[in-house]
């Protein structure tokens, strides 16, 4: 009935298998990976046609992680899968965007590559897996796919590289000193495609031998796809790349002047004009069955295309007219906002990110619910791309796979900067507003969330920056490496590598490629130049801001914290919150208790985290033999006084010890509800409190001296 077939292999410290033939079998493609016991399915379709008019290769990408996987219900009212994590549209990216540029030139057919994790070990993080499915149901499926990949997981622990580290060794970073690198690498057999990165301050040199190390360990994986290929994979699809030299000649003579000329002018909004109008002269120029060819639009982009690329690499010359290695001119602004906690204005070029920063408590922390169990986060960052940004009226909505990734990007940028939680105890966002874009928002961003941060006080371990790079490379091998890329230079080039971190290292590092992977030599280069870019925006933030701020903004709230033994928070939290909402009524701060006993009070009044403060402290703390403690008199009886002395604790004044002399009943001196000051004695056998007045000057409330108590004795007597 089935005609599997099987594949294993042992990769690191745990055997991978590839299987198909038994499920999903009406899909052209169909994978099931396993590595360890983590097993995602991989199913590819694809359109035998393209549809009428189809411009764009139009490939979908899902990723969907299944809580059965783990043994888990969703959270929530709904307690089904919903609409995709974070974690899900960032995967889904991650697969994407190695296996895209594979596709042959031309082939425009719909395809559709679903991954979906059937089983999750907890050791094992799925994104990996589910790439190499991918790859492999592609490669079977006879879809025209210049593959394979594969792509493992890299961590940097003692001066090691580790391959495909455990999912409790990535969970968090920031406190986990001993791991420095969490790098996503994918490749095909001879070149490296896609690297995704959060690293902690890495040099050039140690980030390259982590890619490298990576593209190594990642060639039995390809082997192994090539094995289950030669057994299982479909007959290809007959599919031949259209052949449009002629009309790409026809293109070229009607306007190659007229986009040259184009092209030649810096501003992006009149460029961008110009090459508008040149395109409809260039088809004015043409015949009726070259306006109707459907390669028109491929044509007209190849021009554009060779027009940018030769002038780049034939005579270093770049649209705006800058060297190869060369920033565009860049403006900084701290404390940009009146009333937000921190704010910043960065603009490099056309490229401006308006930046904010907002300074939480622990009720403003972020609940995760992943497979891997539920945890908080209490750095959060929000990117938005407004069509406004580009010049353009569009329909605005959520945010999408692009805002994401580029704020994900943008997170684990700085947050290998931040202050660790138990020294700085707030919760962070930053949301950056893009409000200009021509090139490298996500870097703009690292920027700007810097420099807001500093500007809200947040006591970050160095400043952060990034940079983007380019690359033309041209069959003959030769090509150019260019700093800091506009809209355009990405667009038409090869490779957007993205490189962030502080003058002593690398925070983060994302590449995508175009073409067929790039060579180490290139990527050295690259990071070379991007350390030189990065240490010249460095140097520019730092004319508006070199430090961060001492004091905060008035209107951000302040945060102490607290740390009560374990068995006491039920007391401070009170049968059904009683406690603690008279806590929060009385004192006016905000305050928050987690299950380790750590108590964050908040409020943008000192005096008010003070009293939340005092309130707690009577609560949970114990009363100190020999301390002299305000009290008031509760009862008064024959043999004593019993006084409330240390929140909700009472003890008893011994008629003895009320004064220096002798009393008839303690009445003669006392009453209830009087103010009294007592010293604790100590404890007796049964626990009881013992306390004293006499030994204590109820007027200032300091415990006398012994020859004071001596002479107000003999004074009695």
């Amino acid at each position: 009935m089935f005609n599997e077939v099987k594949k294993s292999i042992q990769w690191g410290e745990e055997t991978l298998t590839l299987e198909t033939g038994k499920v999903a079998r009406q899909a052209d493609g169909t994978v099931i990976a396993t590595l360890g016991e983590t097993s995602v399915m991989a199913n590819v379709t694809y359109a035998k046609e393209p549809k009428e008019g189809q411009s764009f290769f139009p490939l979908t990408v899902h990723y969907q992680e299944k809580y059965y996987a783990a043994g888990k219900v969703p959270g929530g009212f709904f307690k089904r899968e919903a609409r995709p994590t974070e974690k899900e549209t960032l995967t889904a990216r991650l697969i994407d965007r190695p296996i895209r540029p594979l596709f042959v030139d031309g082939f425009k057919n719909e395809v559709l590559v679903m991954c979906t994790v059937l089983s999750h070990d907890l050791v094992n993080d799925p994104d990996i897996v589910a790439m190499i499915a991918a790859s492999a149901a592609l490669t079977i499926s006879g879809a025209p796919f210049m593959g394979p990949i594969a792509g493992a997981r890299v961590g940097y622990e003692d001066g090691e590289y580790v391959l495909n580290p455990t999912c409790d060794d990535m969970h968090d970073l920031r406190n986990n000193p001993d791991q420095r690198l969490d790098l996503v690498v994918a490749g095909t057999k001879d070149a490296v495609m896609m690297v995704e990165s959060e690293a902690y301050e890495l040099s050039e040199a140690e980030m390259l031998g982590a890619v490298n190390f990576a593209h190594q360990q990642i060639q039995p994986v390809i082997d192994c796809i090539i094995d289950l290929a030669e057994e299982s994979a479909k007959e290809p699809f007959d599919f031949t790349p259209p052949n449009y030299d002629d009309l790409f000649e026809a293109v070229k003579a009607a306007g190659e002047d007229k986009i040259r000329a184009a092209y030649a002018i810096t501003d992006k909004q009149e460029r961008t004009a110009a090459v508008a109008a040149a395109k409809t002269e260039i088809k004015e120029g043409l015949s009726e069955e070259q306006l109707e060819d459907p390669n028109l639009g491929a044509a007209l982009k190849k021009l554009e295309s060779d027009v940018l690329r030769g002038s780049v690499v034939r005579d270093s010359k770049r649209i705006d007219g800058r060297a190869l290695d060369e920033v565009r001119p860049i403006s900084s602004e701290a404390g940009f906002l009146p009333r937000t906690h921190g704010s910043a204005l960065f603009t490099r070029g056309e490229t401006q990110a308006m930046v904010i920063t907002t300074l939480g408590t622990g009720d403003d922390e972020q609940m995760i619910d992943a497979l891997t169990g539920t945890y908080k986060s209490n750095f959060l960052l929000h990117y938005n791309f407004p069509p406004y940004s580009v010049g353009e009226a569009g329909r605005v909505g959520p945010p999408g796979r692009r805002e994401i990734g580029h704020g994900k990007l943008a997170w684990r940028a700085l947050q290998a900067v931040l202050p660790a939680a138990t020294d700085f105890p707030y919760t962070i966002r930053v949301v950056s507003e893009i409000t200009e874009s021509n090139g490298s928002s996500s870097m703009a961003s690292v920027c700007g969330g810097s420099l807001s941060m500093m500007d809200a006080a947040v006591p970050l371990k160095a400043p952060v920056a990034g940079v983007a790079m380019g690359l033309i490379l041209e069959d003959d091998g030769s090509y150019a490496v260019l700093t800091d890329i506009l809209g355009d230079e990405d667009h038409l080039g090869d490779m957007d590598f993205k490189v962030a971190g502080t003058e002593n290292g690398i925070t983060s590092l994302q590449m995508d490629i175009k073409v067929a992977g790039i060579t180490p030599e290139i990527m050295e280069k690259a990071l070379a130049q991007a350390k030189d870019g990065r240490m010249h925006i460095l140097g520019e933030m730092n004319k508006a801001l070199s430090a961060g701020r001492t004091e905060f903004s008035a209107h951000a709230p302040r945060i102490e914290t607290m740390t009560v033994p374990t068995d006491k928070i039920r007391e401070v939290i009170g049968s059904g919150g009683k406690v603690i909402r008279e806590i929060v009524e009385v004192s006016g701060a905000k305050v928050d208790i987690n299950d380790d006993g750590i108590i964050k009070i908040a409020s943008p009044n000192g005096d008010a985290i003070q009293k939340a403060y005092d309130m707690i402290h009577a609560i949970v703390a114990e009363p100190e033999e020999g301390e002299v403690y305000k009290g008031k008199v509760v009862k008064i009886v024959d043999f004593g006084a019993f006084v409330n002395f240390f929140g909700k604790r009472d003890g008893l004044v011994h008629v003895s010890q009320i004064e220096n002399r002798r009393l008839n009943h303690p009445s003669d001196v006392l009453k209830e509800g009087q103010e009294v000051y007592v010293k604790l004695l100590g404890f007796d056998d049964r626990g009881k409190v013992r306390l004293s007045m006499k030994v204590v000057d109820q007027e200032t409330g300091e415990e006398m001296p012994q020859e004071d108590k001596k002479k107000k004795k003999e004074d009695a007597e």
